[in-house]
């Protein structure tokens, strides 16, 4: 299936994520069945709080594509956009997310908030498909935080 095979490639780009110490999610935008944008988690490596993977995936794309609107753009992402994604996913115009795990705390596709594409008082509207690839998505995020509370462990003080 073609999301799947979009997923996997952004499970790739999470793992980049990962290799810079950053939460691993990674992020792709296709057109027409190109990929025109890609990015991964990077707000502690480019001291910027809006650096998630799916806004530099637009970033990215906008830049290719020499517009910021996107239309008829699918974005593959690994984690359930957060409401700060969202938002930028509905200026930006992404016709559809697709995304892996879903995100209880924070997720905007319905597991938290449910704005895209349930709200209807925005001017654009979002469609959402997932998840797809869950368990491999997770266990990604489930392995890095397993990783980083061990390596936080101290031994006791003799």
């Amino acid at each position: 299936m073609e999301d799947d095979r979009w997923i996997q490639r952004a499970l790739a780009l999470a793992g980049r994520a990962a290799d810079e110490g950053e939460v691993p999610v990674g992020a792709l935008l296709v057109i027409d069945g190109e990929i025109v944008g890609e990015g991964w988690n990077r707000p502690i490596t480019l001291h910027d709080p809006s650096a998630h993977a799916e806004i530099l995936a637009l970033r990215d794309a906008g830049r290719r594509r020499g517009n910021y609107r996107l239309p008829g753009s699918s974005l593959y992402v690994t984690l359930e956009p957060c409401v700060m994604c969202a938002g930028a996913i509905i200026h930006a115009r992404v016709e559809t997310v697709i995304f892996g795990a879903t995100d209880p705390k924070a997720g905007a596709c319905g597991s938290r908030f449910d704005l895209l594409p349930a709200d209807g008082r925005f001017n654009h509207r979002t469609q959402c498909r997932g998840p797809v690839l869950a368990d491999a998505c997770g266990e990604l995020l489930r392995g890095f935080f397993r990783t980083r509370r061990a390596s936080q462990k101290r031994p006791a003080d003799t």
